[in-house]
């Protein structure tokens, strides 16, 4: 009777030395972690993407709500005196599925409204009728000193997808959703801002475009009519983060000749997607 060979045992050498660092300083094994990860890696005891993820989940448990916020000044709110009339054409142009709704000083956020449930009100014809105090969504407030990992299970258990974020002086800061938290562990996820896989330039208003970090230069320029060079970057993304002179964070923003570009999504390792504003009264390129 021929035996069915036994499938391969983890290398104990790495796996053991993995395990140490969970009795010790958590705090000052980490970097020793992340080599030993990187040597597994490498011996493709773990492949790339799994160490992308696990690299990321312990980068979340070092992050602050304050690291990944949509600032106040990127969301798209609703007033809750508005008329449906008056909002809508807002709701529609934006693209966004969750909207703050404020209540009569700029601080009070009155709860969440979804974007879906004007759909039914909008097919029957009833949005006269609307009381947006009936379909506001319970908003849940967050410092920005909370911990990332604190928040994705919150996140997980109340099932919220955002939460509004104020600063320790109690003013309305953002907000942050459970796709930004994801984002730090599992890489960039397509939102309502990201441009289609077969296009890297989206016109969002007269001005205003989001174009992604990696559209080349020449296609860059050919599309804004500009003459960024292309002797030492492939890419718009190289340029404006030569121009940051550092890594930036999300609405980190910089105006280069008559351009001004604003951060929108990057993690720690790249910048993912820009919004650009042509500045009328600049025309230096």
């Amino acid at each position: 009777m021929t035996r069915k060979p036994k499938p391969p045992e983890p290398d104990s050498s790495w796996l053991s030395r993995v395990l140490s660092f969970f009795s010790g300083d958590r705090s000052s094994a980490r970097q020793q972690l992340k080599t030993v990860l990187r040597e597994a890696e490498k011996d493709q005891v773990i492949d790339t993407e799994a160490l992308s993820i696990i690299e990321g989940a312990m980068q979340v448990s070092n992050m602050q709500v304050r690291d990944i916020m949509i600032p106040r000044s990127q969301l798209v709110t609703v007033n809750a005196s508005t008329e449906p009339g008056e909002f809508l054409p807002i709701i529609i142009e934006s693209g966004h599925s969750r909207f703050p709704v404020l209540g009569e000083g700029p601080d009070e956020v009155v709860g969440i409204l979804l974007a879906k449930d004007l759909l039914p009100l909008s097919l029957d014809g009833k949005l006269d009728e609307f009381q947006i105090k009936d379909h506001l969504r319970a908003a849940t407030a967050v410092p920005e000193s909370k911990a990332l990992n604190v928040l994705l299970r919150e996140f997980r258990t109340t099932h919220n997808h955002m939460a509004i974020v104020f600063d320790e002086y109690g003013h309305f800061g953002g907000a942050v959703t459970i796709e930004d938290v994801l984002e730090q562990i599992v890489g960039e996820i397509e939102d309502e801002y990201d441009v289609d896989d077969d296009s890297y330039i989206k016109k969002f208003d007269d001005n205003t475009f989001v174009v992604k970090a990696l559209t080349e230069i020449e296609e860059f320029n050919d599309y804004f009519k500009t003459n960024f060079s292309l002797d030492e970057f492939d890419t718009i993304g190289g340029i404006v983060l030569q121009s940051f002179g550092r890594l930036p964070k999300r609405d980190d923003s910089i105006t280069i000749g008559s351009l001004n570009f604003r951060v929108l999504n990057a993690d720690n390792r790249r910048i993912h997607l820009l919004r650009v504003t042509e500045n009328v009264e600049n025309d230096d390129l």
